[in-house]
């Protein structure tokens, strides 16, 4: 395993199964509560558990992780994938601390933001706007408020002519996944836990041949086993929602970088647009 790097969903799982009944009796509990468990030290970890930090390293190691500190990072997005609106919620109460809300709001906003600059690398951006001139069709998968974001991209791609289906429903996903093959480009859209038919519909596009694009907030997402690669974008809140904020960035950015790929295509359909939006009957002042 490259340095620095942790383990998949899958290996995890498969050297969970390969500890000693003791030693999967200790480990369970963080977990599946990855919440209750991120901020301690690896000798309260220890202590807590009725077990001692020698013991911690050694089921770590086992597991894939280089140390202690990588193991908490996988805890840290476990607790992210986790998170429910209560514990957005309790997480207001001891965050921000100006005693204005809607500050902090977007005071959280302003730090996913920064989080998604500092991780973006515009060569994959080019990379995923020649896939998608490319593709013979493109589906974007999404489910409950990432029809948000889907909905954003079906339009502006609709915009620009290219072929683009949208499904958000467990039936339109079913079918439209259907006949996709490795012609197609597929964006599935689905954070923290990710909602079953979005996940579902990524492994069977992928299992047919197409080229599976993940956009989600972590990665312990489920769609990291499915696709062929994932953009991710923070969602975290101080409230009881997820702050959409930067995954509508990062959506944008996709759209940047497919509008400037083909530059003289992108000019020659927006001053038909211009003509539109100038005069247009749909514009309620003349």
């Amino acid at each position: 395993m490259p340095k620095s790097v942790a383990p998949s969903a899958i290996n995890l799982t498969e050297r969970i199964e390969q500890l000693s009944s003791k030693r999967q009796e200790i480990i369970r509990p963080i977990l599946e509560h990855p919440r209750e468990y991120v901020l301690l030290s690896i000798r309260a970890l220890a202590t807590r558990l009725k077990t001692d930090p020698a013991t911690i390293v050694r089921i770590v190691q086992s597991l894939g992780f280089e140390n202690y500190r990588q193991f908490q990072r996988h805890l840290h997005e476990l607790s992210l994938a986790f998170a429910t609106s209560l514990d957005t919620m309790q997480q207001s109460k001891h965050d921000g601390g100006s005693g204005q809300p809607a500050a902090d709001a977007v005071l959280r906003d302003l730090k996913n933001l920064q989080g998604l600059k500092n991780s973006l690398d515009p060569q994959r951006f080019t990379r995923l706007a020649k896939r998608i001139y490319s593709a013979r069709r493109i589906a974007i998968l999404a489910g409950d408020l990432a029809v948000v974001i889907a909905d954003y991209l079906t339009y502006q791609f609709n915009l620009l002519g290219l072929p683009v289906f949208s499904a958000t429903s467990p039936g339109s996903i079913t079918h439209t996944v259907r006949a996709a093959d490795r012609n197609d480009l597929v964006i599935a859209i689905s954070f923290r836990r990710g909602l079953r038919p979005t996940v579902d519909g990524a492994e069977q596009a992928r299992a047919r041949g197409a080229y599976c694009v993940g956009i989600t907030d972590t990665y312990v997402s489920p769609l990291e086993r499915h696709c062929n690669e994932l953009f991710l974008a923070s969602i975290d809140s101080l409230s009881f929602g997820a702050s959409y904020t930067a995954p509508m960035a990062l959506a944008n950015a996709i759209l940047t970088s497919v509008g400037d790929f083909r530059r003289a295509r992108t000019m020659q359909i927006v001053r038909e647009l211009a003509e539109e939006q100038r005069t247009g009957s749909r514009w309620s002042i003349p």
